[in-house]
């Protein structure tokens, strides 16, 4: 039995390529390429393949991206260590006084100078996004125009359009049910959040208020909102 060119690695938020970085691009393209044409069930529409920075060139990593995204396949290079760890235990950790605690000013000082987390940024896009196009966020993204069908929105926090949604929506990307997605007229594909899935019915007619799709009790619910 030859040996495998690449392997999916899981993780909280999807699958990670792993391969021997002295292996030809093209080789580890055509691998990928015939495990998609198999249909297997790694490549399910809406997997997230990851991938840590300085492995592949820009242009190969571009050349991936489109090749997944053919599949349905969210493609991202990103340094995975730095993705927070969820905990499952609820007891509190108790926090570390320092023995001679900086000075309010001295904290506000240090707190100014810290660049803003990427999580906590909020994205805004003023344009309608449209068929083929991938929006991806660490953070939440407020989008002035419509999604089109065949458009993706994936964020680590929330989402909010402002307009029509019928492409397919992923909040929570990294694991965080809180999160929500919001639109004047939700009518996607798709939506995700975090790791529930949520498909729309055959027919679907036209909303004429706004809805909010959020996790309650371990599952996808749409109710209306007012704006």
């Amino acid at each position: 039995m030859r040996e495998e060119v690449f392997k999916l690695k899981g993780n909280q938020s999807g699958l990670q390529l792993v391969f021997d970085p002295k292996i030809s691009f093209e080789t580890l393209r055509n691998e990928i390429q015939k495990r998609l044409e198999s249909g297997s069930q790694f490549f399910k529409r809406g997997t997230v393949i990851q991938l840590p920075p300085d492995m592949l060139s820009k242009e190969n990593e571009e050349s991936l991206r489109k090749l997944f995204h053919q599949y349905g396949v969210l493609f991202r290079v990103e340094v995975l260590e730095e993705r927070p760890k969820r905990h499952t235990s609820t007891k509190k950790a108790k926090p570390e006084v320092p023995v001679n605690p900086p000075e309010p000013a001295a904290q506000a000082e240090k707190a100014a100078a810290q660049p803003v987390a990427e999580e906590q940024k909020m994205l805004v896009i003023n344009r309608t996004v449209r068929s083929g196009q991938v929006i991806q966020t660490q953070g939440g993204v407020l989008i002035c125009g419509n999604v089109n069908p065949g458009a993706e929105i994936v964020a680590g926090g929330s989402i909010d359009i402002r307009g029509t949604c019928r492409g397919i929506v992923h909040a929570g990307a990294y694991g965080d049910r809180s999160s929500f997605i919001i639109a004047d007229c939700l009518m996607p594909v798709q939506i995700r959040i975090a790791d529930l899935i949520a498909q729309a019915p055959d027919a679907i007619e036209k909303p004429s208020y706004a809805e909010k799709a959020s996790v309650k009790n371990n599952q996808i619910v749409i109710e209306p909102i007012e704006r």
